[in-house]
């Protein structure tokens, strides 16, 4: 179903002309999801039933995202509260500067809160949340029609009230087509002469490239900071890499690496790019979002290690992810917060032993110390720091690397929140696999890290590549093609 949601205003027009505003019934976990939901629906009608309250009231007092998130939702509807009675509804588009900076235009659509029926339908006489919710719903549909619209980012939410014949969507403001998600780079079918060019004049204008293989005849578009592979027409064993340098009408040579990276070299040409892109001190966010395998996140370590410890172009490393536990979270970790965060960074740390171990002789004083002392005396001296997301929020971060590892299970709120945490001479790199998100409320298409290579794309400070192959081994490769 094609959503109405974040699209230009929605009329329909009834028969003598006037127009239809629509009625949008909101789900707590859209206001979970988004706090400045209720923005965005322009100017037609948001109901928020009462149990919404309720939930939110359950969570606010949560340390994590989502109770902050609840807690925002509560303020801004603090805010209407003051305009008119919130049961009566109040103007969305009424002047608050406070309400005005979250919203990125100005609505002019009502906001009200409705109480449950007291009569239910059958299918929702158990006395649970999600049916009260409905219920409010599905009794506006009794007297409105097809105007009503029930939003909920919960699946099951969703099929229950279709099953009703409630008109039911999804939250789509923040979607992306995953189909047509930017990958970073471009094969392109050239003269051979053109990558001769490339390579020996250094430089390459873009409108030389007639043609794009997979866009089919006319001029090329190459995004700033976008990948073009070119392949010989005649021979396709000549090829070359090139590089749209940011603002300019210009490609660059991608030349192969001459030395490792903290010890580790590109198996591939998209490694190739991707490692161009996190060693580049003139790109300030790198996203890189690959498969099980693909070396994201050994490849962004890599970096941030070579630019913090090696060239001393940055103060610090810093590695955070997600607390998002794939599968049943094993509760309670016993204690301090170092040893809690352990458990959550072992992937960190086992790419950490891996570059240390054999590729960290250079380190001062390497060869008298363990892996593990290595570690250790890096985190000691602040050289480096291994963090949850929690502890980002509210921070400006300036001179730093920054690794955000399973950006995938981050909405694009929190992805929203973690960049504006960016201080000057900062650099930022988001890895993750949208394939394997574990946030029940996120997919491929709804997730941050998708959002934020969607838009962001085409910025002079950005990078972006979409690693294919897997590298770790063998069976990893049969698995993530297999399974």
């Amino acid at each position: 179903m094609e959503s109405d949601l974040g699209s230009q205003p929605q009329h329909e027009k009834s028969g003598g002309g006037s127009t239809k505003v629509k009625t949008f019934v909101i789900d707590t976990n859209v206001l979970l999801h988004n706090p400045q939901a209720i923005f965005v629906f322009e100017d037609n009608d948001i109901v928020i039933p009462f149990t919404v309250l309720e939930e939110l009231d359950h969570f606010k007092s949560d340390t994590d995202d989502r109770g902050r998130n609840a807690r925002e939702v509560i303020r801004y509807l603090d805010r209407l509260r003051l305009m008119g009675r919130l049961i009566d509804g109040v103007s969305l588009g009424n002047g608050d500067p406070a309400l005005a900076e979250a919203a990125a235009y100005k609505p002019t659509g009502s906001l009200r809160i409705a109480m449950s029926p007291e009569e239910r339908p059958r299918a929702l006489k158990e006395d649970k949340p999600d049916n009260r919710i409905i219920s409010v719903a599905y009794e506006l549909q009794q007297q409105l029609g097809d105007r009503v619209v029930f939003v909920s980012k919960d699946i099951n939410c969703r099929i229950k009230s279709d099953a009703l014949g409630l008109r039911t969507e999804d939250f789509e403001n923040q979607k992306v087509d995953i189909d047509h998600l930017y990958s970073g780079y471009v094969t392109v079918r050239c003269e051979g002469e053109l990558i001769e060019e490339l390579y020996s004049e250094r430089m390459l204008q873009v409108d030389r490239l007639a043609k794009d293989e997979e866009a089919g005849a006319g001029s090329l578009s190459v995004l700033p900071n976008q990948y073009v592979l070119l392949i010989d027409e005649v021979d396709e064993g000549h090829t070359g890499l090139a590089r749209r340098l940011a603002d300019t009408e210009h490609l660059i040579p991608v030349t192969t690496q001459r030395k490792p990276t903290f010890g580790i070299m590109a198996r591939n040409v998209q490694q190739t790019m991707a490692l161009d892109l996190l060693l580049d001190d003139e790109v300030k966010l790198v996203t890189l979002i690959g498969s099980a395998g693909t070396g994201k996140t050994l490849m962004a370590v890599a970096a941030g290690m070579t630019k913090v410890f090696t060239e001393k172009r940055y103060e610090k490393l810093l590695v955070a992810r997600p607390i998002m536990p794939m599968g049943r979270d094993i509760g309670f970790l016993p204690g301090d917060k170092d040893e809690k965060l352990t458990a959550w960074m072992q992937p960190i740390f086992d790419n950490l032993a891996y570059l240390l171990s054999t590729r960290g002789s250079h380190l001062q004083n390497a060869d008298s110390h363990s892996t593990e002392q290595r570690i250790a005396k890096l985190l000691a001296d602040g050289q480096l720091v291994l963090e949850p997301l929690t502890y980002i929020r509210g921070r400006s971060i300036p001179h730093q690397v920054i690794i955000i590892d399973e950006a995938q299970n981050l909405s694009p709120h929190e992805v929203k929140t973690i960049v504006s945490r960016v201080g000057e001479g900062t650099k930022i790199i988001f890895t993750g696999d949208i394939e394997q998100i574990d946030n029940p409320y996120l997919d491929s298409s709804s997730n941050g890290l998708s959002y934020l290579v969607d838009r962001m794309k085409g910025m002079g400070l950005v990078g972006h590549i979409t690693l294919a192959k897997s590298e770790r081994s063998q069976l990893a490769s049969l698995a993530t093609e297999r399974l």
